[in-house]
């Protein structure tokens, strides 16, 4: 039995064993998700959840050797740690996350104000183009298993629907994105994977999402 828990009421309980499954799923837990009915971004009661109950959270994953950190400034909770066992992604999807990345820190450079960040798969792969990351483009079924992943992960909101996924595809880029990835990395990054799409063909790389940029940077 854990005491803080126990003296929770029920509806506290279910609210908390919640957050720590989406935690283990997902990693992140964002202030704010964008809400496709409404069309504006609006408050997620999870976020609330994790600030109301993080002391017990923290020391809860820290038995497991995860930590619960936070990022005010980007409005996220997330977990890391060596225990953590991430799932894996392909190459493709790496690639996405790079630029997506570097979509990011280049559309918040411009902004008057601090603004959400919006992007397509056009405007994405006209990026992948530029860095001569990829040959030729990968297939749909490829292009909708790597954005349904990072979409699982909170580093993406597709915001038309994946089955009639195509160029003008409109996605919103989570602020997660910069917990995962640091903005000095990204050029030495994408640099890295331009001379391995000369030198070799394309093949499925994977790397755990947990621990994505500790390998790659190894």
């Amino acid at each position: 039995m854990i005491p803080y828990y126990e003296e929770l009421n029920d509806e506290e309980k279910n609210a908390v064993t919640k957050v720590i499954r989406t935690l283990l799923k997902q990693t992140f837990v964002l202030e704010r998700k964008y809400d496709k009915k409404s069309g504006r971004l609006v408050y997620n009661k999870e976020f609330r959840t994790i600030d109301l109950h993080q002391e017990f959270l923290r020391e809860y994953f820290k038995i497991s050797g995860i930590e619960l950190r936070e990022n005010l400034h980007l409005g996220v909770f997330y977990i890391e740690g060596e225990t953590l066992i991430g799932e894996k992604i392909s190459r493709l999807s790496t690639i996405y996350l790079l630029i997506l990345k570097l979509l990011y820190d280049e559309h918040m450079a411009e902004a008057s104000s601090n603004t959400s960040v919006y992007t397509s798969l056009g405007e994405i792969h006209e990026k992948i183009n530029d860095f001569h990351l990829m040959r030729t483009l990968p297939s749909i079924t490829e292009m909708r298993r790597s954005i349904a992943l990072l979409k699982k992960y909170q580093i993406i909101e597709p915001l038309d629907v994946l089955e009639e996924l195509n160029e003008e595809t409109r996605m919103m880029i989570y602020p997660c994105v910069n917990v995962v990835l640091l903005g000095d990395d990204i050029r030495r990054l994408i640099e890295s994977f331009s001379k391995e799409e000369v030198d070799s063909e394309f093949d499925e790389d994977e790397a755990a999402i947990s621990g994505i940029i500790e390998d790659m940077l190894e």
